[in-house]
């Protein structure tokens, strides 16, 4: 009686499996495709891309005001968001602006002030790639909700197909595991589903969570709370200086350097050879902070301190988001920080990156694995009747 019983729940556990990946089959290749694509962005663009790079030099670097206004003259019409500073490579000014529609990078020598490259990221391959793996280059608010439904029934598909890949006795296990290369080409493809899908379902279960944090904001919310012990995430609001029209703090920042350089100057004096990363926000309006972001592993973004500061009097603005020190984060904020850098495999470095290149690789592959393994049956049951 047992046995019937879960014969007869792995019967429709099997039938939810088809389904489901009949419906999600198609996304669900394009986002392993587009993931497989992306895993290596940053080491392709560097072997690329020789722009990037500014050979390290026994003078000053400009401040960030000179390089900015230095690209500046080549967009006249676009405000700088951020400059940033790595050693052994170019400054990047970087120009978008929430609710305007536009995105260029400017690539300057931080030793010289030549300018290296011009860019206009809409026409950036993998920011095209990055944009399909978002929003399937649709509006984000149509786009998103389609690939993050997708990528939570892709997530029911992995447990389904654990279930549905588990042996019923220790003979059968046996060929669970390895794949029969010199079997029928239907078998090796079954063996390819099934054994593939075992071994890489470990990975790509982080990939559909940390990808579902970044598609539901109520997936997120609920892997804080969980995390966190029952907290719930404090908002990220915008830091802001003192009110401009005060006199004292209108005399107290004119005839000074522009504050963006006295506190990009003073962090980098309290790290002497810093082999991290520096941007800088400079202040976009009276009411605005200056921003520090100070990355020691540029290789992924979670350890990152992001510094705020009054552009007038200079004083450190103290925050509660997650977004502030990382020495002040908490183990949830810290998980929540890490989700990107887990969801491309950076977190575990070059190994990490490989894996989740093949994870993506063997997730394109399912739909198709399973969808001749859905076609060979079907044809097998309308010959039979």
């Amino acid at each position: 009686m047992v046995s019937k019983n879960k014969y007869r729940l792995k019967h429709w556990i099997g039938k939810i499996h088809l389904w489901l990946g009949l419906t999600s089959g198609l996304f669900v290749c394009f986002l392993g495709i587009t993931g497989c694509i992306l895993a290596f962005q940053r080491e392709i663009e560097d072997a690329v891309q020789s722009y990037r790079y500014a050979e390290i030099r026994n003078t000053p670097l400009l401040p960030p005001s000179e390089i900015k206004k230095i690209a500046n003259r080549l967009l006249p019409d676009k405000e700088a968001h951020s400059i940033s500073y790595q050693q052994g490579r170019a400054s990047v000014v970087s120009y978008f602006k929430e609710g305007e529609d536009y995105y260029w990078t400017i690539y300057v020598n931080p030793y010289t002030g030549e300018v290296l490259k011009v860019k206009d990221m809409a026409w950036d391959f993998f920011r095209i790639m990055i944009m399909g793996h978002y929003y399937l280059w649709l509006p984000p608010d149509i786009g998103q909700p389609m690939l993050a439904t997708a990528t939570l029934l892709f997530t029911f598909l992995l447990f389904s197909g654990l279930i549905l890949w588990w042996p019923k006795n220790k003979a059968a296990s046996k060929k669970r595991f390895t794949i029969k290369w010199n079997a029928r080409w239907r078998r090796v493809n079954y063996d390819l589903h099934n054994v593939f899908g075992f071994y890489m379902t470990w990975i790509l279960i982080f990939l559909a969570f940390s990808g579902l944090v970044m598609g539901f904001q109520w997936f997120a919310k609920s892997v804080y709370w969980v995390s966190s012990g029952g907290k719930q995430a404090t908002p990220f609001e915008e830091s802001v200086s003192k009110s401009a029209s005060d006199a004292k703090l209108v005399a107290l920042a004119a005839g000074k350097a522009p504050a963006e350089d006295i506190l990009w100057a003073k962090a980098s004096a309290e790290r002497p050879g810093f082999k991290g990363s520096m941007d800088v926000h400079p202040p976009h309006g009276k009411h605005s902070s200056v921003e520090l972001s100070v990355n020691p592993d540029p290789g992924t973004y979670w350890k990152a301190d992001y510094l705020f500061y009054d552009q007038y009097t200079l004083e450190e603005i103290e925050v509660a988001h997650m977004y502030g020190k990382f020495a002040n984060a908490t183990a949830a904020d810290k998980l929540a920080r890490m989700n990107y850098d887990i969801h491309v495999g950076a977190v575990l470095g070059l190994p990490g990156k490989i894996m989740a290149f093949l994870a993506s690789l063997i997730a394109a592959s399912l739909p198709i694995t399973g969808f001749i393994i859905w076609l060979g049956r079907h044809k097998k049951s309308r010959k039979l009747s």
